[in-house]
């Protein structure tokens, strides 16, 4: 039961993080609030703690309390009888400090000493950093040092001290470049870089939470903070490597102290390194590249094959593949094709407008398939190249079974510019005509007499048609153009009739009139007006 109590306020001491890490070792739920997690570990407490639960909260303790590494003198205290004090020292019993027993020992009844602490992090470990193509390492300034907890406080403080020798004071000061703008470069820097403390493989640059650097007692420019992808998600730095060159002391007799701070993480350690380096432009890359040397084209024909190899096990079968001549990048035409020994796919881009993107902003991501594509890996297609050295007048190239190729020339479409169609104010389509003789233009147009009544048992058969003349000047065209009723147009259901300034002395005598018997009686005014109306017609 002591052992328990013991365990129970070892539990109680524990934060957030500690009771994350236990109740996951234990496959219980980690997701709530402190009070919510710590009655949940007190639960695992009491209803099966097993052997290895318990070793799980006695290793967490001691990562929470460390205890201070015993000396010879301390030592001979632990091993006096009680009641004795030690040879030399008269007086009463001088009590051992409590600094000096392990947690368990004021707890509960007498433990032996655990006198082998966990071993500290390396201050030296083998970490490796990965290189980065635009920057050539000259020296080591300060080799990869852990950034070691001191304390069980959240945000820690660590301070580290370099010096330059007479000959790098001389290569940064030699390397100076003033730009436009009175501003001030080098192109041999100082360099300062910070990663996870892991030795399995290379590592990229990892900055710690909450990061501040100062140099010389001055603070230290650090990138921006990129736009939270999600609402509400703590904004990060993009790790980069930091150049503290303007802020170093220039000197040969003068060391340079930094002075690091950053919030710790449970179960997680980071490293720092200073190194001199020159930095390198695009230009100097893509040379880099070309002397690399071109690939033989044979590999991209081998590649082309491979492609359009007939799968038996499908229907669809490709015969070609066509390729693109411009950069995805640039939307130009390729002047070093080149791509990444990881793509599979063949078309490539543009190494000049490739590593240029990448001066500014490095992500090494291929602009094709969006894999990563970093700088040791790229090469220069020498089937592309030839390509290219012999086709100059197209854009596109088409790829064969057997590995040829042939140009994709553009169809060019002739355009060939017609007067839009003319449309009258009466919702027809008129086609343009020569202009010529008035007499010549008169055509015959079909009318539909659409007031004749019709009985029920006709309604079947077509009604009839008259034809009547009408002139060109009749029908109303658009301003430049004249015209006359398309054939094969179907007439409006409605008879229009046009403008009045354009109608003829023969109109109206032209177009058909009916008698209709009324079919209710007249007035006599009514019959009257009715007769004077068939004596004009006559």
């Amino acid at each position: 039961m002591a052992e328990l109590g013991e365990l129970k306020h070892m539990v109680m001491s524990f934060r957030v993080s500690e009771l994350q890490v236990l109740l996951g070792f234990a496959g219980r739920n980690k997701s709530g609030r402190k009070h919510e997690l710590l009655a949940k570990a007190l639960h695992l407490l009491k209803s099966s703690c097993a052997p290895s639960v318990q070793m799980k909260i006695k290793e967490l303790y001691r990562r929470r309390f460390p205890r201070k590494t015993l000396g010879p003198s301390d030592l001979s205290l632990l091993s006096l009888p009680p009641g004795t004090s030690p040879v030399g020292s008269p007086g009463p019993l001088t009590p051992i400090p409590p600094a000096l027993l392990a947690p368990g020992t004021l707890l509960g009844p007498k433990r032996e000493v655990d006198l082998h602490p966990p071993l500290p992090q390396p201050v030296h470990p083998d970490v490796t950093m990965k290189p980065l193509p635009f920057y050539e390492v000259y020296g080591e300034l300060i080799r990869p040092t852990t950034l070691a907890s001191t304390s069980s406080q959240r945000f820690e403080e660590a301070h580290f001290t370099f010096a330059l020798t007479p000959q790098q004071v001389q290569q940064i000061l030699t390397s100076r470049e003033v730009l436009p703008g009175a501003k001030c470069d080098y192109t041999i820097q100082v360099q300062l870089r910070f990663c996870l403390c892991e030795t399995s493989c290379p590592q990229e640059d990892y900055f710690p939470p909450n990061l501040f650097v100062k140099v010389n007692g001055k603070l230290c420019p650090l990138p921006g903070y990129l736009p939270p992808t999600k609402n509400g998600a703590e904004p990060k730095r993009p790790s980069r490597p930091i150049n503290i060159t303007p802020l170093a002391r220039l000197s040969a007799t003068v060391p340079n102290t930094i002075v690091v701070n950053w919030s710790s993480e449970f179960g997680r350690n980071y490293s720092l390194s200073v190194y001199l380096v020159r930095q390198l432009t695009a230009g100097t890359l893509l040379q880099k590249l070309r002397a690399k040397g071109i690939r033989n084209p044979d590999h991209s024909r081998a590649l082309i094959k491979e492609k359009l190899t007939a799968d038996p096990d499908s229907e669809v079968a490709t015969t070609s593949l066509r390729v693109s001549l411009m950069c995805p990048l640039g939307k130009m035409r390729l002047t070093v094709p080149c791509r990444a020994l990881t793509c599979a796919h063949l078309q490539s881009f543009d190494a000049a407008l490739y590593l240029q993107m990448n001066e500014k902003k490095p992500t090494w991501t291929c602009p094709v398939c969006d894999k990563k594509a970093p700088y040791e890996s790229l090469i220069i297609d020498g089937l592309f190249m030839e390509i290219l050295n012999s086709c100059s007048d197209c854009d596109e190239i088409q790829f064969m079974e057997d590995g040829s190729w042939c140009p994709m020339k553009p169809k060019k479409e002739a355009s060939e510019v017609c007067p839009p169609p003319g449309y009258g104010l009466d919702g027809l389509q008129y086609s343009p005509v020569q202009e010529g003789n008035p007499s010549e233009n008169k055509k015959k147009v079909e009318v539909i007499d659409l007031t004749i009544e019709s009985s029920s048992d006709e309604e079947d058969l077509p009604p009839t048609k008259k034809h009547c003349p009408v002139t060109s000047a009749a029908i109303p065209t658009l301003p430049g153009s004249k015209g006359v009723l398309t054939p094969g147009h179907q007439p409006s259901s409605v008879l229009r009739s046009p403008a009045m300034g354009t109608l003829g002395s023969d109109f109206l005598s032209g177009l058909p009139l009916h008698e209709y018997p009324p079919a209710f009686p007249l007035g006599a005014d009514i019959q009257a007006l009715w007769s004077f109306r068939h004596h004009l017609a006559r």
